[in-house]
């Protein structure tokens, strides 16, 4: 084997090794929702914070054009009192104008926190598309996870029965079966040749008391010579 094919076999084996010592899948998948959750929080939070500078500048325009119309009111009403004589013309002309000069200032002022709402209400509607995409990603990979550990449980009991099952010696198993059976039946005879052996064990002495006994004459024997005394026939 050359120096090269030597040293692509040494990295390779490194490469497996730390293959092997990767972290399990399923934490990673775990820590990772736990980035997006944070990720969200944080998003959420900004939305927050954008809404809540929209709406203030919301606020602020319509404040203003409150403001606008007040003074082209009070514009009105500088007018009509000159014209109802209460107030000297000229005044009422220079203060007019100076309160219409002030209700252009507020509806400008108006239009410009108009302008800054609608830019906040904008990145609030794309910062609200980003969170709700956000959560869709986080239902969606935690529904997988579940279905991934259901399916990591199977295969890892699957690769158990699998590897119990591969080690069994079926050869091996059958023939210590068979072993089995001869030794039973081989007791089965041994018991069965000690009973017939008991049975035909006999001393001698039983069989000589044995002879010696002498019958016990029977119910029926008795009642025979009885009838036979009665009916005057001799018995033998």
């Amino acid at each position: 084997m050359g120096i090269f094919q030597r040293i692509f076999k040494v990295a390779q084996s490194e490469a497996h090794s730390v293959v092997d010592k990767l972290e399990d899948p399923i934490k990673l998948t775990e820590q990772g929702i736990r980035d997006l959750k944070k990720d969200l929080q944080e998003a959420m939070k900004s939305l927050a914070e954008v809404k809540a500078i929209a709406i203030r500048m919301k606020k602020d325009a319509d404040d203003q054009k409150k403001l606008a119309a007040d003074y082209e009111r009070k514009a009105m009403m500088l007018l009509q009192k000159a014209q109802q004589g209460a107030l000297d013309p000229g005044e009422a002309d220079r203060l007019a104008a100076e309160a219409l000069a002030k209700k252009e200032e507020a509806t400008q002022r108006a239009a410009q926190f108009m302008a800054n709402y609608k830019q906040q209400q904008q990145m609030a509607d794309q910062l609200q598309v980003k969170v709700d995409k956000l959560k869709q990603a986080i239902t969606k990979y935690e529904n997988e996870l579940i279905t991934l550990k259901a399916r990591a449980r199977t295969a890892q009991s699957m690769k158990k029965i699998n590897k119990q099952l591969s080690q069994i010696d079926s050869s091996s198993t059958l023939a210590m079966l068979e072993k089995m059976k001869d030794k039973v039946t081989e007791e089965e005879s041994l018991a069965e040749a000690y009973g017939e052996i008991a049975d035909t064990s006999t001393s001698v002495d039983e069989e000589i008391e044995k002879a010696l006994e002498s019958p016990a004459p029977s119910a029926a024997a008795d009642s025979l010579a009885a009838l036979k005394k009665k009916m005057g026939i001799a018995s033998e």
